[in-house]
């Protein structure tokens, strides 16, 4: 059976408080001390590389990293400067942002490449952080090598995806949380019929709840085959 992936955006958007590090305490517990200094503080201009699987929250890392910094009244759009591969013209450094955030550097093409060394280089010179993220470890990656060792020069951290059994603990958990009961069929059903990227799962817990309040029915499979069938 063909399995569904959810096409819509997470209710809250992605934070440190709501990445659910398993393996990856040690990255998890490195940025949160990283964002945690006061606003306005000069953090450490050391670059961090996160590496690792699709699915084992790099992209949330950086987001959340984006969002708490935003939540310190820092812009994230005059004050971070983002860069993912969907992103095909990059703009010019902005000497205005205290940090540089880049995404799926192993998918950059050879513009992005040139945009992200100048933007590392500028970062470096003005003593702002880089965090940047990709699916192998610097060595590895297919780069410019001055880029390429720029990304290795500072912390790095190798994120694994959760397994199965850890997927269905934190889900229990994330329902117990909420006061739902999710049967084991019902949990096998989510994780056999849906994206089972714990991003994608939360999510869908999220609108399993309010749709089982709003039509005051507990989830069941067949709440969940109703609730698919009403989505636009």
């Amino acid at each position: 059976m063909k399995q569904l992936a959810l096409d819509i955006g997470l209710a809250t958007g992605p934070t440190l408080a709501n990445f659910f590090a398993g393996p990856n305490e040690a990255a998890l517990r490195h940025l949160q001390l990283w964002v945690g200094e006061k606003p306005g503080a000069a953090r450490s201009p050391v670059p961090t590389y996160l590496w690792g699987p699709g699915g084992s929250g790099k992209s949330h890392l950086l987001k959340a990293v984006r969002e708490a910094l935003r939540e310190q009244g820092v812009s994230s759009r005059h004050g971070v400067g983002w860069m993912d591969a969907a992103m095909l013209e990059p703009p010019e450094y902005n000497e205005a942002w205290v940090l540089v955030l880049l995404d799926d550097v192993h998918l950059y093409t050879a513009q992005q490449q040139q945009a992200a060394f100048n933007w590392f280089v500028n970062a470096q010179t003005q003593q702002i952080g880089v965090l940047a993220a990709g699916e192998l470890p610097p060595s590895e990656l297919k780069l410019r090598e001055d880029l390429r060792t720029r990304l290795g020069w500072g912390h790095i951290f190798a994120l694994q995806v959760l397994d199965e059994s850890a997927r269905r603990a934190v889900l229990r958990k994330a329902a117990d949380a909420r006061g739902v009961f999710l049967s084991d069929e019902v949990m096998d059903f989510m994780l056999t019929r849906f994206s089972r990227d714990l991003g994608s799962l939360m999510e869908l817990l999220e609108l399993l709840d309010g749709y089982a309040l709003q039509s005051k029915r507990a989830i069941t499979i067949p709440l969940i085959k109703a609730m698919m069938d009403d989505a636009p």
